[in-house]
């Protein structure tokens, strides 16, 4: 396993992988002018067991909330996406197909319309959500879970190096926990996974897999819908919901998470569900003001870049054609029609 992952051809595609949309950037830009040699030197760094990951640059965005995010260096990156090329199919096999949070064929938009027909199908819904997941989540369970399915002791050492690299990222932005049994050493349980890899990305779909299948599994819950750490749970009977809502605390609580509101009330679903950006109900679905808003300002600043000649008129065009394409997923005909005569460029 080790072998493919530190193979040019996988290094080479995850390079052409890990630059997609980000050639302008003066770190991919300088690893890009010599590629061909920054990729057989980081293959022989690989193959040495030489490689160590770089430094992070964190910054924070406000979109919906706020977050920190950590931007590895790019060379760190084409590894990041070499990993993940050669291990996804293995976990890939074992996740179930309500998972819809970075994976192909997946995505925002068939997540919703999978909430659409739950909510025609069930009577309530309990939407819940991880309190500060990627912060929470524990390096140590991670690497037990990855490690029973990945026999590569090299592959292993790979990934502790990446895992390691990540170590006190998110420490100032968690609030620490306290689980029954834990004594002082607790509080320096190497934990969180920084946002913005791929790896991270990857590795939260595996570590909440574990409540996927025992969801499934072992409560027999037929309606049930995950996006990262973004939970619905669908049934007809009330109280079916509450009682499997104290398993699933007690189930988390294994992985050293919790979940938001402790005693959540089942909701009839003809009330909507809020959900991905907009608020889902089995007839129709709106956007969120809030993301209506943050759009709209976005996209002036964008037009105003054309105007002073930072952006090209086509890389603006794009992006609200993208928005655009994701907006017309919900009733948003009046709010699409006044985008296209407020950002038209002439």
């Amino acid at each position: 396993m080790y072998e493919r992952i530190c193979a040019f051809d996988n290094l080479y595609a995850a390079y052409l992988a890990a630059r997609k949309g980000k050639r302008a950037h003066p770190d991919v830009a300088a690893f890009e002018f010599n590629a061909e040699a920054e990729l057989i030197q980081l293959r022989d760094d690989l193959l040495a067991r030489a490689y160590l990951p770089g430094a992070y640059r964190t910054f924070a965005i406000h979109e919906p909330k706020r977050r920190l995010i950590s931007a590895a260096p790019f060379r760190d990156r084409v590894v990041h996406h070499a990993l993940v090329r050669v291990i996804e199919p293995i976990f890939e096999r074992r996740f179930i197909g309500d998972s819809y949070a970075n994976r192909f064929g997946k995505g925002t938009h068939r997540a919703l319309e999978r909430c659409t027909q739950c909510l025609r199908r069930f009577k309530y819904v309990m939407p819940l959500d991880v309190v500060q997941f990627f912060p929470s989540i524990d390096q140590a369970i991670l690497r037990r879970i990855l490690a029973r399915a990945i026999p590569d002791r090299d592959a292993l050492a790979l990934i502790d190096a990446i895992l390691r690299s990540g170590i006190g990222v998110l420490s100032d932005v968690y609030d620490m926990v306290w689980f029954p049994g834990d004594d002082a050493s607790a509080a320096f349980r190497p934990r969180g996974l920084p946002i913005g890899n791929l790896t991270s990305q990857f590795w939260a779909n595996v570590y909440l897999n574990e409540l996927d299948q025992f969801v499934k599994r072992r409560l027999g819950v037929k309606g049930y819908i995950r996006y990262v750490d973004d939970i619905l749970v669908f049934d007809d009977d009330q109280r079916r919901l509450r009682d499997g809502h104290a398993e699933m605390v007690a189930f988390l609580s294994t992985l050293r998470l919790i979940l938001h509101q402790r005693q959540p009330q089942p909701r009839p679903v003809g009330e909507g569900i809020p959900f991905l950006g907009f608020t889902v109900f089995p007839t129709h679905r709106r956007l969120k003001r809030r993301k209506a808003v943050y759009a709209w300002r976005r996209l002036k600043a964008k037009r105003d870049q054309v105007r002073v000649g930072v952006m090209s008129s086509g890389a603006f065009e794009a992006s609200l054609l993208a928005w655009i394409a994701h907006a017309q997923h919900g009733d948003t005909w009046g709010l699409r029609r006044a985008m296209f005569r407020q950002f038209t460029l002439r």
